[in-house]
Formats: structure tokens, sequence, C-alpha cells
């Protein structure tokens, strides 16, 4: 199978496993338990995003950027990285209702664009990946993390009392997201030949380092915090473990 038929194949997995584990909590009306295992495969997912994004995504920009303009002074690629990430933290204020005074009702839907735009960005990393390895590593990650952002979600438009059709149509929206974002970053990677399609990959990879920063770091201490020294230092060592998985990958590719 080609790297493209691979792709297609972890589009439908993600799917799928999005929408199973979004729609558990519609049906049975109740927030799944949170277990430690589950902190851990997030804590590994913060560091391989990490590393993703400080040793592919931000360097394959950069390159990109140096071939599309000779004399290119200014650090582009690293303005454009922090937007993304100014972005994902203005999404994540206002989805925490801490900018929100008007309406409590605005906080579902703020959470859930942020969400979106998360998938949308991760997807699209995957799909612009250009070896196996790589993109097997940012499969893992998406996996480790997919059902805990679809069981949050879900449970919060639940507690704001949204009807049950419009809550069904939000997650599954999202649970498209993802593979959305496959389809649109493996578009990408085969054009990449063209002018348009090195801007394309230049300005994405930039933006999504950005994005990936934010979610490996604050988002992560966020919603990670533990008076447990030692589930705090377990989940030390998957976020170090995710890094150096994807530091290894960049030695080999």
């Amino acid at each position: 199978m080609t790297l493209f038929d691979y792709k297609i194949i972890a589009a439908l997995i993600i799917f799928l496993l999005s929408a199973a584990f979004a729609l558990y909590p519609l049906k049975k009306k109740r927030a799944p338990r949170h277990t430690e295992s589950v902190e851990l495969g997030e804590a590994l997912a913060s560091g391989i995003f990490l590393g993703a994004a400080l040793f592919h995504m931000l360097p394959d920009a950069i390159e990109l950027f140096g071939r599309l303009y000779d004399n290119l002074t200014y650090p582009l690629p690293e303005a454009i990285a922090v937007l993304g990430y100014l972005l994902m933290l203005l999404l994540e204020r206002f989805s925490s209702g801490s900018m929100i005074t008007s309406s409590r009702n605005a906080v579902p839907y703020v959470l859930a664009i942020v969400l979106i735009i998360h998938a949308l960005t991760e997807g699209a990393a995957l799909g612009i990946g250009s070896t196996l390895p790589e993109t097997l590593m940012l499969f893992i990650a998406i996996i480790a993390h997919k059902g805990s952002e679809s069981f949050a979600l879900c449970v919060t438009l639940l507690r704001h009392q949204l009807p049950y059709r419009r809550i069904f149509l939000v997650v599954i929206f999202f649970s498209l997201m993802t593979p959305v974002g496959i389809s649109l970053g493996a578009a990408i990677h085969q054009f990449t030949f063209s002018r348009s399609g090195e801007w394309a990959a230049a300005v994405f990879n930039a933006f999504a380092a950005g994005t990936f920063l934010y979610i490996s770091t604050l988002h992560h201490i966020h919603f990670h915090q533990h008076s447990r020294d030692t589930q705090g230092l377990l989940e030390y060592l998957s976020l170090a473990a995710g890094v150096a998985a994807m530091g290894l990958i960049a030695l080999w590719t």
C-alpha cells in the first residue's frame, strides 16, 4: 500500500473512534471515568505533538520558505507559528468562560469551535506527512487523546442541556474534522511540486507548529495538574517519551 492509502485508513479509524466515544455519553447520559491510564496516554500525545512541532513542522516550514524566498530575512515561519499559538490561547480563553460575560450559553459552542479547529489542524498535520514513521506517530498521538476530547465535548454539551439532536450533529461534525484535515493535508502534500503548493505547505506547517506548541504545553498543563507527585512524574516521563520518539524519527527522515 502507498502512504496515501495508509492515511485514508487512518482517517476512517479516527472517525469511527471519535464518533463512538462521543456518542457513548449521549446514549448513557453520563460522563465516563477519566482514568490515570487515559491521562498518561494524553501526556504521551502531548509529547508527540511537541516533538512534531519542533523536529518536523517548524523546520519544514523554514526550509520551504527559504526555497520560496531567497532573500527572506524576517523570521516569517516563526511569526506564523506565534499566530497559531496565540489563536489557540484566545479560543481557549473564550471556551473557559473567562472572557464571556454576556451569555453562559455561548461556552459549549466556543469549546466546540476550539476542538474542531484542533481536530482539523492535527488531521492536516497527519495528511501532509511525507514519511510512514512520521504519519504513524501522529496517528498514535491523535488516537491517544481523541476519545477523551470526544467525551469532553459531548459531556459539556449535555451539561448545558442542549437538544439531543443538536448535540448529535455537533459531535458528528467534530468527528469528521480530523478526516477532513487529513484529506486537505494529503492534497497539499500531493501538490507541493508547484510553487503555490509549497507556499500552502509552508504556511500550514508553521501555523500547525504554533497550535501544537500550545496544545502540548499550556493546554496540557491546564488540564493536568496533580497533587500527587507520582502521577505527575509519570505524566512527565510519558510526555518526554513522546518528544524523544519524534526526535528519533527526525534522525531517520
